[in-house]
């Protein structure tokens, strides 16, 4: 098995959960690491875990979420799998890995899969995201731009950006009878997106609120610039955006990205587009919290793929419920709908009124919470 394709029909009389070809809907990447023991494992090896924070021995999912507003749901996944499992032809067949997956594959590869697989199953989404592990990948950005792909992707400080069209060409040879030159070069000097970012004025940045959220307004400041960038080898270079956001409470955490959308694209446009990532972030945390992402025992290819896709379903059903029941109950999260189903299944630890009367402490809370921030953003502005 490979992924598990799309989301899937909604049930009946339920509306679509996210996506549909709204101007607002995304189609997100991002990996999550599962710690486990030993070696027998699928593709497990050490390698960098993000729920660890460092390099230990797991296994490595890349995902897709397919979002729209505050809604996102993670609709595909591959396993990754490190070269040592890959080299390795009798460990991959004794954990059950198909022939045509044993080829190794980065895991820029695996997100371009999910991306086209999205596309063939015509699910509907305005552009693609992803942190700065895949944006760092000049290949990768310039698939999905020759695709017709439209991305936000973050990069890391060091990209280097050109301000001016560079212009490539092959210079003349530098003597008469000399070997003549092959490669092209830039006719203007690139700069890195820290440092040009560093020699902006203060009024350079522009403040844009992104989002309402449970902490108050999410607000942040964006600086915004079409750039060039040339891998080296092209014959022309690529004009794309730039844009630079830091938040406003930690003016230190600076997030950089690049963006193919039209040039006349507004910059409080791309910040919200480049915003949306989050939302796949939460989407792994709550299939970890809520329906046992990371919570199985199986070793083998078709057992990891098999809790994947019940995951997923899962998921989809638990914000199906949200969104059914958002107008009289806009706080229902994925731990009520677990406590509910505790009581209507056959196990009941509980009585029905006890189950309401939890989730309403629990709603009191949250929303206690949320107001509290507000008031203390109002009294700070």
């Amino acid at each position: 098995m490979g992924g598990t394709g799309g989301a899937g029909p909604s049930g009946a009389g339920r509306q679509p959960a996210v996506g549909g070809g709204q101007a607002d809907s995304s189609l997100i990447i991002d990996e999550s690491g599962f710690p486990k023991k030993g070696r027998h494992s699928v593709g497990v090896g050490r390698q960098w875990c993000g729920q660890l924070g460092k390099v230990e021995n797991c296994q490595v999912g890349v995902f897709a979420a397919l979002g729209c507003g505050t809604k996102a749901t993670l609709i595909n996944e591959r396993l990754f799998l490190p070269e040592a499992w890959t080299q390795d032809p009798k460990r991959g067949q004794a954990a059950g890995i198909p022939a045509s997956h044993c080829g190794f594959q980065r895991k820029h590869d695996l997100a371009l899969e999910m991306i086209a697989h999205a596309r063939q199953q015509g699910i509907g989404f305005a552009w693609v995201g992803f942190d700065g592990l895949y944006g760092s990948d000049p290949a990768l950005l310039r698939t999905l731009d020759d695709r017709g792909e439209r991305f936000v992707g973050d990069v890391h400080k060091d990209q280097r950006i050109d301000l001016d069209d560079p212009r490539p060409v092959i210079p003349p040879p530098a003597r008469p009878h000399g070997r003549p030159p092959t490669r092209r070069q830039a006719q203007t000097p690139a700069i890195r997106v820290d440092r040009w970012a560093q020699q902006q004025p203060a009024e350079a940045w522009q403040r844009v609120t992104l989002r309402d959220g449970a902490k108050g307004r999410l607000q942040v400041e964006i600086l915004h610039r079409r750039v060039w960038l040339w891998d080296g080898d092209e014959p022309q270079a690529r004009l794309w955006h730039l844009i630079v956001r830091r938040e406003v409470d930690t003016p230190t955490e600076i997030k950089y990205s690049l963006s193919n959308a039209p040039a006349s694209t507004p910059a409080p446009r791309l910040a919200f587009m480049q915003g949306q990532r989050y939302w796949i972030e939460r989407a792994l945390q709550q299939g970890k919290q809520d329906v046992g992402l990371g919570d199985y025992q199986v070793r083998g290819w078709r057992g990891w793929h098999h809790h994947m896709a019940l995951v997923m379903m899962a998921m989809l059903f638990t914000l199906e419920e949200r969104l059914l029941h958002q107008q009289t109950r806009p706080l229902l999260s994925g731990t009520d709908i677990r406590a509910l189903l505790n009581h209507f299944l056959p196990r009941r630890d509980i009585t029905l009124a006890e189950v309401l009367r939890q989730m309403e402490l629990r709603h009191r809370k949250r929303q206690s919470a949320t107001n509290s921030a507000y008031r203390r953003q109002q009294l700070n502005e």
